[in-house]
């Protein structure tokens, strides 16, 4: 009889997490779709009907892969599938915000973006900041837009000053959610024991790759904040790690746009060779990142940390 509850029981509860994923599904999908209602972009204009149709297909499909995991008992995928349909609610729900505002338009579009910033007037400053800081955490604006629009706004050497804060205060929010959720969301995904091994193997590494990252304009600040949370990486190194690769990237960035036109063959030429030297410095440390790391800590006489087993043998 309690084995006949037991599984009734059970039966329920794996109906119940279908039923609750669909719905999730369905408000991710919904909100999507009252965001195209607004044609807020040319592009969503000519396309509209292929973007409704492949968006449907993707929450369909996105769906039917996660009931067949979850019936073949895969936890690890369909767990995995279930915390991407969280993050599709997330962003659905900004992206209907930011169409049934119209401030898509705006973000769409330095020369936009610049007038609506400036017409805030006295307190376009912080209106700036605020928006350097929601780039990082929940905006998916490129920062290029942001700084090419606070150089026009301000000049070269106020917009870095202004995008350095921005960015800071939404990297260390950045860096905390990785911490207190983005361990605990991927723990549940794929287990504690599985998931500490692993940050095992990579740690001392973390700290060289993701610094160079940051470092670098080509990748997503946020992504970057978040995984930084979720590695070995410590507070203290993060706090100087960011304010320093922060400073030279935000300064380096604004003066960039000052400097070098996009308006120009010269200028589109010296920005392509750029990002191509960008690409080619970090497959390079990728590549030879474990001398690298020896030849640091030989330089700084840093030794590894010892695991518990070797410290008991010596001792």
């Amino acid at each position: 009889m309690k084995k006949d509850k037991k599984a009734v029981f059970a039966l329920l509860k794996d109906i119940s997490n279908i039923l609750l994923t669909v719905l999730l599904g369905g408000v991710a999908l919904l909100f999507v779709l009252l965001g195209l209602e607004y044609k807020s972009l040319k592009f969503i204009a000519d396309y509209y009907e292929a973007l409704v149709w492949s968006a449907a297909a993707l929450v369909f499909v996105v769906l039917v892969c996660y009931v067949i995991f979850f019936l073949l008992k895969k936890q690890s995928v369909y767990r995995l599938i279930f915390c991407g349909i969280i993050c599709a609610d997330i962003f659905a729900l900004i992206f209907y915000g930011i169409c049934a505002t119209g401030i898509i338009q705006k973000l769409n579009s330095i020369d936009a973006l610049r007038e609506y910033i400036s017409s805030f007037g006295s307190v376009a400053v912080i209106i700036f900041i605020v928006f350097s800081y929601l780039q990082v955490v929940i905006l998916p604006v490129p920062g290029s837009v942001t700084v090419a629009a606070g150089v026009a706004l301000f000049g070269a050497l106020p917009c870095a000053f202004y995008s350095f804060i921005g960015i800071v205060l939404g990297s260390v929010t950045a860096f905390a959610i990785g911490r207190l959720i983005g361990y605990k969301a991927v723990c549940w995904i794929v287990g504690k024991d599985d998931l500490d091994k692993w940050l095992e193997k990579i740690k001392g590494k973390d700290y060289l790759i993701l610094s160079l990252m940051f470092l670098l304009p080509m990748f997503p600040d946020d992504v970057l904040c978040f995984i930084s949370g979720l590695s070995s990486m410590t507070w203290p190194y993060f706090l100087v790690m960011i304010a320093i690769t922060r400073l030279i990237s935000c300064f380096t960035v604004a003066y960039s746009f000052d400097l070098i036109p996009f308006t120009t063959w010269w200028g589109i030429l010296i920005w392509v060779m750029l990002a191509a030297l960008v690409v080619l410095a970090f497959y390079l440390v990728l590549k030879y990142s474990d001398k690298i790391d020896a030849f640091i800590k030989s330089k700084f006489h840093i030794r590894g940390r010892k695991h518990n087993g070797e410290e008991n043998e010596e001792k």
